[in-house]
């Protein structure tokens, strides 16, 4: 193996141990495998390039375009001209892919599940720190700045994932940087002469040194600096978080037979939704039910409190029953009703967790669904979310009484000592408002609809989207000193307070009832996104209440007048006064009784989901993709595009006179002899033109007017590489094309569009080009030496 392959190797091994780094991000890591054979693709064409020999930027560039059409293959084959060439299509779907998986990075927890966005983020990702590393260290032969790409590779991936096992992916990408660095120090040394392997092929005093002591050098340094990064940072102070703050922004994992639990991270994506400039439709729903103020569409509960953020618990998984169990802690003597709702999703809408009105006894849906006991939730299995899905649940409604809650017995031990739990780091003002807020309370319930009324009524507290959303144990009291934020922050901080006056609590993340339409079905849009605490009372089971002002509707059990407080009954809405605009028809006069009956009126949150910002692609935009669609498709046409014009310009109307007859007659034949070639007969050089010719016909099986046509033109060219004064001779350009004519005419379909499409004479301006590189750099070269050797004080003889 030559020294340049082995270093190819070395690259494309040193690239994907650093990319070992990623695997604790997602789950499963089955991406690696995909990323190893194309890094492995990526790195042969490299070393074919580099063989045929083409210049180094060519290199790189062919390289370049190889990796962008094995993404193109394996991501965006359907959108991909013949499966492989990509155009204007390509390019917005893998924009498409980069977007979700931005989104999942920011919604999901580690590990996080293997999307398609995050799978290109992965492999593409890979793969063009592979091309940077073997363009760096195997084209341009510097294997220390190769380090660079892998370094921040590497940096990425600990940012991110951490953990116990930090240090093992650590060693990985180390000693993979190290075996490059020994491979380019041999590969360099193998140029001065034989690298000998030992001291005994040397006798003497000094055969310890020579060709091996450089080696065992770099090895040593390798093993001190490898030895030095593992220690040091054992006595540095830990750092909390890392890249995009993974592990404290509110997003749990859960085991179970379907895999890991993810969810959405409300202090991202509840924000973002609520911040929108326009309202987008997520999903759509009709009810057996005339009243749907209280539907609320729960996606999942956070019921892990670590002063930090609210996430969901670890919890197992389990296929989905028929009928879910009754829930946890209803009595039987609780007022209850069951409606059924069929809900649509968005086609654009994924959501590992499947919406759904709390508490669904049954549902009817298709595709890999696991269910979630304690949270009585659906999540989606190896990929599966709710984009375009249609689905049937059904739900009861619980109608307890104030008199019912106030009346609740103490709840199991098991479950209030976990849903009653609160870090140390939570700041003492939590609970001393919670008791301030609560004082006179006889009871779990009356607490609960105290803290209620603070936040919704009498707390003064001002409902603000625009609020930064804050981290760690301190956010709660500065959002309780500062009195503005948005639903997360008065669900979380009403949770917290209910658990420190020992009343089980977690939150819920979902959406408010939405919209009614003028076809009687409800639409719910992002604006609609929404977070409550649930607490719990025996006998009743986990109850909603509705802390945040302005927002969704208040419970009618906690609008009773309630015993021990003098805070008036909230006034209750009739409809979800959620800030989205409202789709229902407009009575205006614009609006006639007529349209209303055929459902005709237009409503802003249609007209916003049709006229999105997100689909009007501004034209620059449009014109760079279609540029480079058009400059894509272009590239694999350039051979055939080169022969063409070289065809041209060999055949044109030049060679009429004795001046110029020479270079017409040379390049007529030398069109012969590249036809051929395209057809599969390589040129031999050794021959004689009579030879050549001869050799020509046979292999080409040519007719007899296209033998003598090859033969009249080796004439020519005897004339004029033998003749003192070379004459014209007319017709070559016409014997040329009838030769070319004959050959198509003898070949298969494949062979005739191998000729047109990859003709291999274009092989020729890789060696043109790569002559001409040589050239230049000689030329600049010798002029160096010039500038050096006129350089003053500088001896004529030393060159540097």
């Amino acid at each position: 193996m030559s020294g340049r392959a082995r270093l190819a190797l070395c690259a494309a091994a040193a690239t994907l141990m650093a990319s070992c780094a990623l695997l604790p991000l997602v789950d499963p890591a089955t991406w690696i495998f995909q990323a190893a054979f194309l890094l492995a693709v990526q790195t042969a064409v490299g070393a074919l390039t580099r063989r045929v020999p083409l210049a180094r930027p060519l290199t790189v560039a062919v390289q370049a375009l190889v990796t962008l059409a094995l993404l193109t293959l394996a991501f965006a084959r359907q959108e991909a001209l013949a499966g492989i060439v990509p155009g204007p299509e390509v390019f917005q779907h893998f924009g498409d892919l980069l977007q979700a998986g931005s989104d999942d990075v920011s919604r999901y927890s580690i590990p996080a599940p293997l999307s398609d966005g995050i799978r290109l983020m992965l492999v593409g990702g890979v793969l063009v720190i592979g091309l940077a590393v073997d363009a760096l260290a195997v084209t341009y032969r510097s294997a220390a700045p190769a380090g660079l790409p892998l370094l921040a590779l590497y940096s990425v991936a600990a940012g991110l994932a951490g953990g116990g096992a930090a240090w093992l992916w650590f060693v990985l990408a180390a000693a993979g940087y190290l075996m490059l660095l020994l491979a380019e120090g041999r590969d360099r040394l193998s140029q001065w002469g034989r690298v000998f392997g030992g001291a005994s092929r040397m006798p003497g005093p000094d055969s310890a040194s020579g060709a091996v002591a450089p080696v065992r050098t770099g090895r040593r340094i390798g093993a001190v600096a490898l030895g030095i990064a593992l220690v040091v940072p054992l006595g540095l102070p830990a750092l909390d978080g890392g890249l995009l703050d993974a592990a404290g922004t509110g997003v749990g994992t859960g085991t179970g037979g379907g895999g890991t639990i993810s969810a959405v991270n409300p202090l991202v994506s509840l924000r973002d939704s609520l911040n929108v400039d326009q309202d987008r439709q997520v999903l759509s729903y009709r009810t057996n039910t005339e009243d749907t103020q209280d539907l609320y569409l729960r996606i999942v509960s956070l019921d892990d409190f670590d002063g930090t953020a609210w996430k969901p618990a670890q919890r197992h998984i389990q296929d989905v029953p028929d009928t879910f169990p009754t829930p946890i802690g209803l009595g039987s003597d609780i007022r209850r009703t069951s409606i059924q709702t069929r809900i649509s999703a968005a086609d654009w809408y994924a959501q590992d967790w499947l919406p759904m009105p709390y508490p669904a006894s049954k549902v009817d849906i298709s595709g890999r669904w696991r269910y979630e006991p304690m949270g009585r939730t659906l999540v989606g299995d190896h990929g599966q979310n709710t984009r375009g899905v249609q689905y049937q649940v059904t739900s009861l409604v619980v109608q307890p009484t104030a008199e019912q809650l106030a009346d609740a017995p103490e709840p199991p031990g098991a479950l209030k000592r976990e849903f009653t739990q609160v870090p140390e780091s939570l700041p003492a003002v939590v609970a001393r408002t919670a008791r301030q807020v609560t004082e006179g309370s006889t009871n779990h319930y009356e607490q609960a609809v105290k803290l209620q009324d603070y936040f919704a009524v009498s707390g003064n507290f001002r409902y603000d989207t625009q609020v930064q959303v804050g981290t760690g144990s301190a956010a709660i009291a500065r959002f309780l000193k500062d009195k503005e934020g948005f639903c997360v922050h008065f669900s979380f901080a009403m949770a917290a307070m209910a658990r420190t006056l020992g009343i089980p609590a977690r939150v819920a993340v979902g959406f408010t009832p939405g919209s009614p339409q003028a076809d009687g079905s409800m639409s719910v849009g992002l604006r609609d996104a929404h977070a409550w605490p649930e607490l719990y009372f025996e006998g009743v089971g986990w109850t909603r209440f509705e802390p945040t002002p302005n927002r969704g509707t208040v419970p009618e059990y906690t609008q009773a007048d309630t015993p021990g407080t003098d805070v008036p009954a909230v006034p209750k809405p009739t409809l979800s006064s959620s800030a989205a605009p409202s789709t229902a028809p407009s009575e205006s006069e614009s609006c006639t009784a007529q349209q209303r009956k055929l459902e005709a009126c237009p409503s802003e949150s249609s007209l916003a989901a049709v006229g999105s910002h997100e689909d009007n692609w501004p034209w620059f935009k449009i014109l760079g993709l279609t540029l480079a669609g058009l400059l894509v498709l272009g590239v694999p046409l350039l051979p055939m595009l080169w022969r063409l014009r070289l065809r041209a310009v060999r055949l044109g109307g030049h060679g009429r006179t004795e001046a110029d007859a020479a270079a017409f007659t040379l390049g007529a034949w030398q069109e012969v002899t590249d036809t051929a070639w395209d057809y599969g007969i390589a040129p031999d050089d050794s021959q004689t033109p009579r030879k050549a010719a001869a050799r020509i016909v046979r292999l080409g099986s040519l007719d007899q007017e296209a033998s003598e046509s090859v033969h009249r033109l080796a004439a020519a060219v005897e004339q004029v590489l033998y003749a003192p004064r070379p004459r014209p001779v007319a017709g070559l350009g016409n014997d040329a094309r009838l030769i070319a004519d004959a050959f198509r005419a003898s070949a298969s379909r494949p062979a005739r569009l191998r000729a047109l499409l990859a003709p291999r004479s274009a092989v020729r301006v890789a060696w043109a080009f790569s002559a001409r590189w040589s050239t230049l750099r000689a030329g600049l070269a010798g002029r160096r030496e010039t500038v050096l050797r006129r350089l003053p004080g500088r001896p004529s003889g030393q060159s540097g």
